[in-house]
């Protein structure tokens, strides 16, 4: 029996989610894989870093000893495993970047949902992973839970991928259903907020950053290619109106956010992100929040992998799944 101590490094809702699948786990993770866990560090920006030497209450970290920074805290807590759930940062992926190479650095397995150090600095952090005997994991970065990544790394050896294509963002499915339901840009953006699928500035995922990040950072695993998010053509949803989206779905074909990505004989790898109309039976036409990705591959003609309605709880799944498969 293994006892890890564990950070989070950012504490909303998904990191909060994640605690709380991990008390709701302890006796499978116990029963099934010699796993016992406590919580030693949580930092948030409210908070500050806040670390102990022995387990702490996440109900009462105004009483945990704080800290200045992340030297102090990793130092402090001591970690085997860090979660990092930061916002995220699409011109730089900093301080993310940061945040992941110290804990690697520290001895810990990290493990993130944040897209953009994958798309900006995966190679450099998983050479320090690769020479600290640790595990960068992130597979919640681009479907929730679904295996994406793992998928690729452990079951699918020698394959080459001719391209993929994706509906990666739940908030602009829900905006453009609601918009066809004869409802306004404004309506959809606040039934998005209510299931809890959008923020409160819901722009990175109308305008596309959300989608551009998750196909670079797929280009970058996957493909092996250094695709930045200037090289992606993108368009977002704000163009449309409740009176086409309405008219698209009549005729069959509605409107999607649709991501793209197309490998050329010589290597080069180019993307768009951009609204699409497709017919209702296309593999990417899910509904509501559920998200999907086609693989063209030259061992079989198309994989289609869908994550029906993911919620919170899937995406905190994500996180304890690699957790799992890195400490095992």
């Amino acid at each position: 029996m293994k006892r890890y101590r564990i950070c989070f490094l950012g504490f909303g809702n998904v990191g909060r989610a994640l605690a709380r699948l991990f008390i709701s786990k302890s006796t499978e993770l116990r029963e099934r894989y010699g796993i016992e866990w406590e919580i030693v560090g949580v930092a948030t920006r409210r908070i500050g870093w806040r670390a102990s030497g022995d387990a702490i209450d996440v109900t009462r970290l105004d009483e945990t000893a704080s800290v200045p920074g992340i030297d102090e805290w990793l130092a402090l807590a001591k970690p085997d495993v860090v979660f990092e759930t930061t916002s995220l940062n699409p011109e730089s992926g900093q301080p993310a970047i940061e945040y992941l190479r110290k804990s690697l650095q520290a001895g810990a397995h990290t493990i993130t949902a944040n897209k953009a150090p994958i798309v900006y600095a995966y190679n450099e952090l998983n050479e320090i992973a690769i020479a600290q005997g640790k595990r960068l994991m992130f597979e919640a970065t681009v479907l929730d839970s679904a295996p994406v990544f793992s998928l690729f790394r452990e079951t699918l050896p020698a394959v080459k991928v001719r391209g993929f294509s994706g509906a990666f963002n739940s908030t602009t499915n829900v905006i453009i259903e609601t918009m066809e339901a004869g409802r306004s840009f404004d309506e959809g953006v606040k039934t998005a907020q209510e299931l809890g699928v959008a923020e409160t500035d819901p722009s990175h995922d109308v305008d596309g950053w959300d989608s551009i990040m998750k196909v670079c950072a797929i280009a970058r695993v996957i493909l092996r290619a250094p695709l930045l998010p200037a090289n992606v053509r993108r368009e977002g949803i704000r163009g449309l109106d409740p009176a086409t989206l309405q008219a698209a779905r009549a005729e069959g074909k509605p409107y999607k956010l649709l991501s793209r990505a197309t490998v050329s004989a010589d290597g080069s790898v180019t993307a768009s992100v951009r609204p699409e109309q497709i017919v209702a039976t296309d593999p990417l036409g899910v509904r509501g929040t559920s998200l999907a990705i086609h693989f063209e591959l030259d061992m079989m003609p198309g994989l289609t992998i869908v994550s029906h309605r993911p919620n919170l709880q899937s995406t905190a799944y994500g996180l304890l799944a690699d957790f799992v498969n890195a400490v095992n």
